[in-house]
């Protein structure tokens, strides 16, 4: 599907105002595929930074469309600048991300050890062992924290361990999202306890 007209934004924006039931959907219909290939064209980054970029963008302006003021440009032309502006600060923030993964590193090797694998490890291997076994993290979330740090990438696979299958591929997106950031935080919370803040 190509960029919509501007009269076809202007109606969709219409209609996403007046939370028309099935507008959200036909959002994501219009708009997501011609996001992906300008931030594509425009970062050189991977279809599948693009895609995150574009739900990103596409669920951010869903929950409060009112901030887009039509007056400014075409409601198209608003959102791919938002996926751009957000690989860009994906882009940027690479090194961090990365320094952060080597710091974890360790924990995230734990998590497919065996218990008796862990109790040979050192004592600090013990005390992370031990932290994550009496710490708050359900068993959920740990299952789903697993599939993160075995760098899964499909929607699908975290919404099986979410038991979301029922539900639209719009509130899939939106839920694992919001999983995905919630058990990070927690993960820099926990890697704070047990290293320290270095940062």
């Amino acid at each position: 599907m190509g960029i919509p007209t501007r009269d076809e934004d202007v109606a969709l924006h219409a209609r996403i105002l007046q939370r028309e039931s099935v507008a959200n959907v036909d959002a994501f219909a219009v708009f997501v595929d011609p996001i992906i290939a300008a931030v594509k064209y425009a970062r050189g980054c991977t279809h599948e930074m693009a895609r995150d970029a574009a739900i990103d963008v596409l669920l951010d302006y869903l929950e409060a469309p009112e901030r887009f003021d039509p007056q400014r440009g075409r409601l198209f032309s608003y959102l791919a600048q938002s996926a751009k502006n957000t690989v860009t600060d994906w882009q940027r923030s690479a090194t961090r991300r990365q320094a952060r993964e080597e710091k974890f590193g360790l924990l995230f090797e734990l998590l497919g050890r065996s218990p008796k694998d862990c109790l040979e490890q050192s004592a600090e291997v013990k005390c992370i062992v031990e932290r994550i076994e009496q710490s708050d993290l359900s068993q959920v979330d740990r299952a789903f924290l697993g599939l993160m740090l075995q760098g899964e990438r499909s929607t699908q696979r975290f919404a099986e361990v979410l038991g979301l299958g029922a539900l639209p591929a719009v509130d899939i997106q939106r839920e694992v999202k919001r999983n995905r950031d919630r058990i990070m935080k927690w993960l820099v919370r926990f890697g704070r306890e047990v290293f320290g803040d270095e940062s």
